[in-house]
This record gives C-alpha cells, structure tokens and sequence, in this order.
C-alpha cells in the first residue's frame, strides 16, 4: 500500500459532559496529532564498552497539537474562551473512515488569527499536550 488518504480527518473538542460528547472543530484545513517525545539521559562512563555512548530512556511528553482552520469569528469564539482555562481539556484525532483515533487531553496554549487583504480569514491553533495520548485502532 502506498499510502492513506488524510481527507476526513477530525480534530475534535470533548464538552466535559458526562457522558462526554465531542465536536469537530470546524473549518479545519490541516491537523498535525500529537509529536510524541522521549527525554535521554546520558550514563555513559569512563568504562563504557569500546567508548560508545550509554543512554536510558527518560520522561515522555506529548508534545503540542496543532490546527490550522478558516477562522469564522461567529463560530470559534469558543476556542478563543478556551484561552481562559487553565485546565486541561479532552480531545481526540479522528482518523477517516474506520482508521482510528488518538484521544488526549490538552491546554490550549496559542491562538493566531490572520485576515490578509488578499486571502480568507484563517487561524492557527496550537495545543500542548498534558498527559499520556491513548490511540484508539481502527478496523
């Protein structure tokens, strides 16, 4: 297989609700998922086989989330609200069809609209990932 399509893909906003329902953040033009990380610590030492460098695996971070969107201020004045939470809220990376999902817990932590002369109204958001990520496969 070369490759799967990306067109359908979802970002999507839990409502604290119990039970919780999410809803897509709309107009999304391109999504990057969580960028998932791994601290290193250094253990190399003076006795090291044949001087390579020794390391361990450390802390884990989930990174950020990022959404771009054509930014309708009648329609994403809630995310700019969500500015004002410190806490985390949940979201989840709805993969197309029947691929899966990536659920997460999230601040948003930068909100950059754009209105060029020349071009549509769009926005890029920026989320920082608080927690472990639980990826959800698909059929």
């Amino acid at each position: 297989m070369a490759g799967l399509d990306a067109f359908g893909t979802q970002l999507q906003r839990g409502d604290g609700g119990s039970p919780e329902s999410f809803t897509a953040i709309a107009n999304a033009t391109n999504i990057t998922p969580p960028a998932l990380e791994r601290e290193t610590m250094d253990v190399t030492t003076h006795g090291s086989p044949d001087q390579w460098r020794e390391y361990l695996g450390g802390l884990k971070d989930g990174g950020e989330v990022s959404v771009d969107i054509n930014y309708d201020p009648r329609v994403h004045d809630v995310l700019v609200g969500d500015l004002d939470d410190p806490n985390p809220r949940n979201y989840k990376v709805v993969w197309p069809g029947t691929l899966g999902s990536w659920s997460f817990t999230a601040i948003l932590k930068g909100f950059e609209p754009e209105a060029p002369h020349d071009d549509k109204l769009a926005a890029s958001l920026t989320y920082q990932v608080s927690g472990k990520p639980t990826l959800t496969p698909g059929a």
